[in-house]
């Protein structure tokens, strides 16, 4: 989410474009329903990995390309004509100052998972690395971010899987963090939210958005895109607390970690194959972790390249075992 204050037009940098503000503050409606979905799943009420996987993982990935388009947005609308670096200073300590007190928060909370390099740490970078896209012809803008947006398709590295590297997003392994938004691919997003803003004003498009007049409906819609960064630092603690209080009253059933490794095995291996295979193939991988006494390892969050391998080649037993058992069942 963007704390840049978005300007009307070109033309009129007094008069400001609503419309901007009515997108962010739905952005955040939705993303406080999607945090408030992984806290459910944090406390046990939901299968363990259901915002992991498929829809809630588009969804969620669709709020933060929204976020950081409107990032895009903002900043060329602040600073086309002229970079007010009084005002993006004091912006950008706004949101570094309240991305690092996010890192030391969450480190001290869930040390498994803290986030090292969210949503608000990529809209600071983002918003320095813009700058020097402002100026540029807006095709050249979209042309690189469409590279940015593909790099992590193509380019991999083990080398970028040292932790200090990790916000690059080219290490070949993504690390575990409850927030994870590296410059690649998602500086992307920002770029075509510059470049689109730049055919915009071209065509004449911010003009017509700035006299837009939305009704009284708008109004709470308006409040909360104005004040996104407040909104993002106090929803997420007033959600978990509700949640937190809810588990002191009606506490959830507590699964074993067999049944919740079943539980996000079947989801995770669901995206690419059908649900009989997956069923099969999760106890496979099941019985060997437990036969190894190694399924805590796999809970711990074990990244060595060792451990990595041994888990790829235990996937690829159990993948050929099923596959073979299923081939030979469909033959009789």
């Amino acid at each position: 989410m963007s704390i840049h204050t978005p300007t009307a037009s070109v033309q009129d940098q007094s008069k400001r474009i609503v419309a901007i503000d009515i997108v962010r503050g739905i952005a955040l409606i939705a993303m406080a329903s999607y945090h408030f979905t992984w806290d459910l799943e944090f406390f046990g009420y939901t299968d363990p990995g259901l915002t992991a996987f498929g829809w809630w993982k588009i969804y969620a990935r669709c709020i933060a390309s929204t976020f950081l388009f409107l990032v895009g947005v903002s900043l060329y609308l602040a600073h086309c004509r002229k970079i007010r670096w009084n005002g993006f200073w004091k912006r950008f300590a706004m949101v570094a100052g309240a991305a690092i007190a996010i890192s030391v928060v969450t480190r001290v909370a869930t040390p498994d998972g803290f986030i090292f390099f969210g949503i608000l740490h990529e809209i600071a970078l983002a918003s320095l690395l813009g700058l020097a896209f402002l100026r540029l012809p807006a095709l050249l803008t979209l042309l690189v971010a469409a590279l940015v947006i593909a790099a992590p398709i193509y380019l991999r590295f083990e080398a970028f899987d040292h932790p200090w590297l990790w916000w690059v997003g080219l290490s070949a392994v993504n690390p575990r963090s409850n927030d994870y938004v590296p410059l690649f691919p998602w500086f992307g997003a920002v770029l075509l939210g510059i470049g689109v803003t730049k055919l915009g004003a071209a065509a004449g498009v911010l003009t017509w958005l700035a006299n837009l007049k939305p009704g009284r409906w708008a109004n709470p819609l308006v409040f909360i895109g104005r004040h996104s960064l407040a909104f993002y630092l106090i929803h997420q603690p007033l959600l978990i607390g509700s949640v937190w209080l809810l588990s002191q009253v009606m506490p959830a059933k507590v699964e074993t970690p067999q049944v919740n490794f079943l539980k996000t095995c079947q989801l995770s291996c669901e995206q690419s194959r059908d649900t009989e295979f997956c069923s099969s193939y999760c106890v496979c991988m099941l019985d060997t972790l437990e036969s190894e006494a190694t399924l805590d390892r796999l809970y711990n969050n074990d990244q060595t390249a060792e451990w990595r391998a041994h888990l790829g080649d235990l996937a690829g037993m159990c993948t050929a075992k099923i596959d073979d058992k299923m081939t030979e069942g469909g033959t009789q």
